[in-house]
């Protein structure tokens, strides 16, 4: 008795020596996507500071118009900083980012751009997480399926579905999805968001079409990925092992999906953050009133300001999706994060 109660401590600590360990690497790896993460930020933010001053054409003919005056222009130039060097205007930005926490002030409204942002942030980001959950609770189930049950009618009809996902344009599909069951029938609104006070049934029914096209590519993709990286791992050797040892159908089965995500988690992290380019092109052509919408208003204004603010926002989000993809992946395969620490 004696014996086994060392033993069993000593698998304790063993045990918990293992997850100190599994810690202290998720650690580092976090630390070091972050340093990643700060470096990127400061890449993005410079080459389009440089991007967007390299326009020949001052937004300051877009507020004064085009009976403004050479002389008026200088002078609006001057009062917004724009006739200073590059390096200047950013640095300049980035105090205002590091010490107020402030994205700039619009040159066309003379406001702050964060409220116009925080006004229209929340309807593309509903957009592009309904999207995203359902690409990939579909695109896991649709892959895995496909993988056990190879070349059967399921499996051939999983390809042929993502297949056409991946080769049909997202606004095309838009358009014809507008007139087949918004325009013919009258199933679903043409365009717009109703808000949540409307009602629930309404908001989710005008939001079930751009959704849809949102995430139809991806699911394609994500589908795609899991079926080769499943069958893949169904083909290594130590898969056939645990099925000839015995384990059950199910475990087997568990222990292959864990494997076979890894990839699949990576290229759903960089999805996450595509989709807001995407939500670019279906907002246009549902009229809809999100941040992508408002960053092309912004482009066609000149409002450096406020392209500089929602390009700096999607940045953060696709940094943020790409740093959950790896602490995911690290905790499905731990040896992830010995490798990238």
């Amino acid at each position: 008795m004696a014996r086994q109660g060392q033993e069993l401590q000593a698998q304790s600590r063993s045990h918990h020596k293992r997850l100190r360990c599994f810690d202290l690497l998720m650690l580092a790896l976090l630390l070091r996507r972050v340093g990643f993460s700060v470096l990127s930020l400061v890449l993005v933010s410079s080459c389009l500071f440089l991007v967007t001053r390299a326009i020949p054409d001052s937004p300051a003919r877009i507020v004064l118009g085009q009976d403004g005056t050479q002389a008026q222009i200088v002078q609006f130039e001057h009062d917004h900083g724009l006739d200073r060097p590059v390096v200047v205007q950013y640095g300049l930005w980035l105090k205002g980012v590091l010490l107020h926490g402030s994205l700039g002030t619009s040159f066309i409204t003379g406001r702050p751009v964060e409220p116009d942002i925080a006004a229209t942030l929340p309807v593309t980001l509903e957009l592009v997480i309904i999207a995203f959950v359902f690409s990939c609770v579909l695109s896991v189930i649709a892959g895995t399926l496909s993988a056990l049950l190879r070349d059967t009618m399921l499996d051939y009809g999983v390809r042929l579905i993502a297949v056409l996902g991946v080769s049909v344009p997202g606004f095309w599909l838009a358009l014809v999805l507008i007139m087949a069951f918004a325009v013919d029938r009258d199933w679903f609104p043409p365009g717009g968001v109703e808000p949540w006070s409307a009602g629930v049934w309404q908001h989710l029914d005008s939001i079930a079409l751009p959704t849809f096209c949102l995430a139809i590519f991806y699911m394609a993709v994500l589908s795609r990925m899991t079926r080769s990286s499943m069958l893949e791992v169904l083909g290594q050797d130590y898969m056939r092992t645990a099925r000839a040892t015995g384990l059950p159908r199910r475990r087997v089965l568990v222990y292959a999906l864990r494997n076979a995500l890894v990839p699949v988690v990576t290229v759903a992290g960089m999805s996450f953050g595509y989709m807001f380019g995407w939500a670019l092109i279906i907002e246009a052509v549902f009229n809809i009133s999100g941040l992508s919408a408002a960053l092309l208003t912004a482009i066609q204004q000149r409002d450096f300001a406020l392209v500089q603010g929602i390009v700096m926002v999607f940045t953060f989000i696709f940094i943020l999706a790409n740093i959950a993809a790896d602490l995911t992946n690290a905790w499905l395969n731990p040896r992830i994060a010995a490798v990238r620490t």
